[in-house]
């Protein structure tokens, strides 16, 4: 079996963590670290991490202000739940990027938005 590990820098791990939890609908939790933590599935599968900037020296993750966060990147989840994600994705942002629509090339519904340290998250329905 392989898994990835998407790891995004974030300027406040607490704040991203709640936001993708409301996101997906899952209880809220804190991060294992003030300067780590992860998004997992009800089944213990890690489905995001997010590392705060300029800990630890990594090299892609020094800060911001070394590149354009989220650039080259697109968060793609597909939700069991389309429409309550829907509803919850509106409760986070004044305006989605895009607007729901049907992807002919997976023939799924699929919405966008910008996460608070602006990530491109597209969100489409696992049907």
């Amino acid at each position: 079996m392989i898994r990835t590990w998407t790891i995004i820098g974030v300027t406040d791990v607490r704040r991203s963590l709640k936001w993708y939890q409301h996101l997906f609908g899952q209880e809220e939790s804190a991060p294992a670290h003030e300067y780590f933590g992860q998004v997992t599935d009800a089944d213990g599968t890690v489905l995001l991490c997010l590392h705060r900037w300029g800990d630890h020296d990594h090299p892609t993750l020094r800060g911001p202000n070394q590149g354009r966060p989220g650039n080259g990147l697109l968060l793609f989840f597909r939700l069991d739940d389309f429409d309550a994600a829907l509803r919850r994705a509106r409760s986070l942002v004044n305006v989605l990027e895009e607007e729901p629509e049907l992807n002919p090339a997976t023939g799924t519904q699929e919405f966008a938005l910008w996460d608070p340290d602006g990530y491109y998250v597209m969100v489409s329905a696992l049907s």
